[in-house]
């Protein structure tokens, strides 16, 4: 009688949704970034930053939102003053990842209002601390809904400060970068030699025309287009068990 042998089979991962790879995408804004404080802002660029902090960025800072500084399972870690907080955001010693109501070719966005400023049909959140984030750190966007409404060829009001209006006051933006854009249709970046939004990466599924059709102005696109980064499978284990066991992600990205 031959003895009994035990086996695991592990069940296999089910292929990587929308929602993580714009969680990969975002993971990646803050890759080399060294010891800066990182602050998303949506849940997607939240579980992104702490899968680079458990990944590959150790060195990332992570805050609770208000004067803690925690890890990446939010246990606390330090204490980080309000005096000290400024002192980073003014020094681009933090990486932001904001949202926009409605974003340019040269990266001008704008959180604050629809149509003309003395008199617009839709008031949005306001300003906010865009102007500062914009030209003391590097600031990144996520956008959730990529559509003509959000890729505008002029927004109508500029909140965060693009690379056309830094190049007119060079001295008034020391810090200023935006690193990338992610929207659930790609990544996009400014490395162009006049700063305007270039198309980046392609996520699995989604066709160069389809972001020509849903881009209010016209992108730089390259000859060949790669696509966004597949995570790995330890990446995805991090993703669905440990950091967002609850699928906030899917909650930002559909399909």
């Amino acid at each position: 009688m031959s003895p009994a042998t035990n086996t695991v089979t592990r069940t296999p991962l089910l292929p990587p949704t929308r929602a993580e790879y714009c969680v990969i995408a975002c993971a990646e804004a803050w890759r080399d970034n060294g010891e800066v404080l990182a602050s998303p802002m949506g849940a997607v660029p939240s579980v992104g930053a702490r899968l680079a902090r458990r990944t590959f960025a150790p060195e990332l800072l992570l805050t609770d939102g208000e004067a803690m500084l925690v890890g990446p399972d939010g246990s606390p870690e330090g204490w980080l003053p309000y005096r000290r907080h400024l002192t980073m955001v003014t020094g681009g010693r933090r990486h932001v990842m904001m949202g926009a109501s409605q974003i340019d070719r040269f990266g001008n966005q704008n959180i604050s209002c629809i149509g003309d400023w003395e008199r617009p049909t839709r008031q949005l959140l306001g300003v906010r601390g865009a102007p500062v984030n914009t030209l003391n750190n590097p600031t990144s966007y996520w956008i959730p809904r990529h559509s003509t409404r959000v890729f505008v060829e002029k927004v109508d009001m500029v909140c965060g400060v693009g690379y056309d209006r830094v190049a007119e006051h060079p001295g008034a933006a020391r810090f200023h970068r935006i690193p990338r854009v992610v929207s659930d249709l790609g990544v996009f970046d400014f490395a162009t030699p006049d700063h305007s939004m270039r198309l980046a990466s392609l996520h699995p599924g989604v066709t160069v025309e389809e972001v020509r059709e849903a881009t209010g102005f016209e992108l730089t696109i390259p000859d060949e287009v790669p696509s966004t980064r597949e995570p790995s499978p330890a990446e995805l284990e991090l993703i669905r068990e440990v950091i967002d066991p609850q699928g906030l992600r899917d909650r930002e990205v559909k399909g």
